[in-house]
């Protein structure tokens, strides 16, 4: 990847992973913008629920500053076991980080568009990174780059919907809420996936041969 892109993109990464860190573990869940919505709405929010935004929260903020490094074909070549060990712990991220999005899905504000583009994110964000990791274990290693940018591209959607929410709320209000965020939970990952497409298509990726799993 250029360095720009992915010198921006980590920069973003870690900003808004810390920023939800922040948010949810020390500041309080109560206290964040989307529960808080939530609780207005009078929907009920059990112990379950708050502890599956916990796991989700904390795996894809590991996903979120991991996945630049795994991306990086220079950290790849300088690092290669610690690419694989990170490889495998950005894997684990998403595992709970998807399984629990998938649960709050069910949950999401903006009706059942909104339940619907967070849940088929969280799916896709699952089946990508179990292309990806069955790739490499075939040494298919192309195959697998282009699966990981794939999949990177859903993990970036915590920061895509960071980006798209306040804009939105300020041109809708935010008492149309529910409106903007049934719009931004398609919007927070399919421009990211769609550039991704493009990307892996036009851009051909040159492993090297410490790249193959031993």
């Amino acid at each position: 990847m250029k360095k720009k892109l992915w010198g921006s993109m980590t920069i973003l990464a870690f900003l808004v992973a810390g920023y939800a860190v922040v948010q949810y573990f020390v500041i309080g869940a109560d206290r964040a913008g989307l529960v808080i919505s939530k609780l207005m709405a009078q929907i009920s929010l059990n112990s379950f629920w708050y502890a599956m935004l916990a796991v989700h929260i904390a795996a894809s903020a590991v996903s979120l500053v991991i996945g630049p490094f795994t991306l990086s074909a220079s950290f790849r070549e300088r690092n290669l076991q610690r690419h694989r060990n990170l490889g495998k712990l950005y894997m684990l991220g998403i595992l709970f980080g998807g399984g629990s999005g998938l649960y709050l899905a069910l949950y999401a504000s903006g009706g059942l568009a909104g339940k619907l583009g967070f849940g088929t994110l969280s799916v896709l964000w699952l089946i990508s990174a179990y292309r990806a990791l069955h790739q490499i274990k075939h040494r298919k290693v192309l195959s697998h780059q282009k699966w990981m940018i794939r999949n990177y591209s859903l993990t970036f959607a915590a920061v895509t919907l960071r980006i798209w929410l306040p804009l939105f709320v300020l041109i809708l209000g935010p008492e149309r809420f529910d409106l903007s965020y049934s719009i931004i939970s398609w919007l927070a990952w399919v421009p990211n996936l769609l550039l991704a497409e493009i990307f892996v298509r036009r851009k051909p990726l040159l492993p090297a041969r410490s790249s193959f799993p031993k």
